[in-house]
Order: structure tokens, then C-alpha cells, then sequence
């Protein structure tokens, strides 16, 4: 399971969606994020799922990739799911005790599901499709108007990249420390809910050592490349917006109007 995660991996591909400028998709995926909470009914949700296998069709990404995902927030959509469709009043369908599943709980249900898995799938995408160093400079150019006001936009890019681009290391770590307890004879499966508590301990303190290692190194290979903050930084690469880019800006603004057009239905 912990292979499956996705978020913060990027994936090699030569497409129009890579090409993109980080700016225009990080912005495209605050602009998705917002109509998934601006949706009233599903028929938004189909024209967002329609939106979105577009966009990860141009991706070339694989659609398995994309979908391994969700196996590891598996857990959270089921739980969400549940909690809903028994927690919402209305007409009554099933009724055991003071359990009780109702048709607006139901359909709250779909509804927080549908919402919660293409929030996942859009946001994986932005990782998915930009390199690492691109997304820095992106968020960095972006959060530049505030430090007009003494908001360090530089320091704040950087410490999201590295939070992103280290999500991954840190899965393949884990999973690294479960195998060599499980050699030694380590038990994870069996057990109450305290003593798989308790099992966690062996895992838990060797991912924080380990992560502390890494960023120690992570911290002196800044300092030997006399990394001093972004103040007099220069890039090879600079980013510019180009047709493509304001073609995708159009995009986002008919497919928000589009999102605020079902709700009327």
C-alpha cells in the first residue's frame, strides 16, 4: 500500500500538459479544487470527471498510475462514505437500532466520495506533470507580490517542494523499515487496536531518525552548493507564459462557467 501513493511523484512524459508553465498549473489546480466545492449536484461532477479524463488523456500519464493512488486513501474514502449515508436524516430505508441509512444520506454519500476522488486525482496531477525545480519557481513567482509585505516567497516555495518531493522517500523508507521488522520477526497484523498501536513503535522511531538523516544531508549539500536564501538567485531557465498557457487560462474560465452553469439545473 504504501508503494500506491502517488502524490508527489512526478512522471516523465512529453506532453502538452508537462510543457505548461507551473504557474498556469498550479493555478488551474487551485481553480479545479475550488469548482469541486462550488458543485451543487452531479451533474457537475460528470462534466469535472469529463474535464479531468481530458486533461489526464493529453497528460499521457497512465491511467493505472493515475488510479494506484487511491489504494492507499482507500481507507479515508470508506470511511467518509460511511459516515455519511448513516449520520444524514431523512427518509428512512434501513434501520437497526440507532443506526439508521436514509436516501439524502445516501446520495450525501456519493456526493463526498465523488468529491473527495477527483479532489485526489486533480491534485496528484500538478505533481505528476511538473518537475520539482518547475513548481518551486512557479509558487515562488506567484507568492512574489507578498513580499512586498515581508512574506518570504522564495523560503515558503522551497519548504513545499521539498515537503512534496520527499513524500515519496519517505513511503519507500517506510516501507523499507516494515520488511526488515517483518525479517526479524515483527508482528503488525495481529492484535487489538493497542497492541498494533504498540507494534508501530520499532517502525516509527527509525523513520524519524532516518528522516533527520535526510535532512541533514539534504541540509549540507544546500550549504556546500552555498545555498543563502533566494536574494540574488538566478536561474538557467526562466518561465514564461506562452500561447499555450493563456489557451489553458481560457479553459479554466469556460469550464468554471460551465461548473456554475449545472448548479442552475
Amino acid at each position: 500500500m504504501i508503494r500506491d501513493i502517488t502524490i508527489g511523484q512526478y512522471f516523465p512524459a512529453k506532453s502538452a500538459i508537462h510543457k505548461l508553465d507551473a504557474r498556469t498549473k498550479i493555478i488551474g489546480t487551485l481553480v479545479f479544487v475550488a469548482e469541486l466545492f462550488v458543485v451543487k449536484n452531479f451533474y457537475g461532477f460528470l462534466l469535472m470527471a469529463a474535464f479531468l479524463a481530458m486533461i489526464i488523456a493529453i497528460s499521457k500519464v497512465p491511467v493505472k498510475f493515475i488510479f494506484r493512488g487511491l489504494t492507499a486513501v482507500f481507507a479515508i474514502i470508506l470511511f467518509t462514505f460511511v459516515l455519511n449515508m448513516f449520520m444524514v436524516d431523512g427518509r428512512i430505508i434501513w434501520q437497526w437500532g440507532f443506526l439508521k441509512m436514509t436516501v439524502e444520506g445516501v446520495e450525501r454519500a456519493f456526493f463526498m466520495a465523488i468529491r473527495l476522488v477527483l479532489l485526489i486525482i486533480g491534485s496528484s496531477m500538478l505533481t505528476l506533470c511538473t518537475k520539482p525545480i518547475e513548481l518551486t519557481d512557479g509558487l515562488e513567482k506567484l507568492l512574489k507580490p507578498l513580499r512586498v509585505i515581508g512574506v518570504p516567497s522564495h523560503e515558503i516555495a522551497l519548504m513545499m517542494t521539498i515537503a512534496l518531493r520527499f513524500i515519496p522517500t519517505l513511503m519507500e523508507e517506510t516501507d523499507k523499515i516494515i520488511k526488515a521488522q517483518q525479517a526479524r520477526g515483527a508482528d503488525f497484523e495481529s492484535g487489538n487496536i493497542f497492541q498494533r498501536g504498540k507494534a508501530l513503535i520499532p517502525i516509527l522511531i527509525p523513520l524519524f531518525i532516518s528522516s533527520f538523516r535526510i535532512a541533514q544531508d539534504l541540509a549540507l549539500a544546500m550549504e556546500a552548493r552555498c545555498y543563502n536564501g533566494g536574494d540574488g538567485r538566478t536561474r538557467m531557465n526562466e518561465i514564461r507564459f506562452a500561447g499555450s498557457d493563456f489557451a489553458a487560462a481560457v479553459l479554466m474560465v469556460l469550464s468554471f462557467a460551465a461548473v456554475i452553469a449545472t448548479g442552475m439545473i
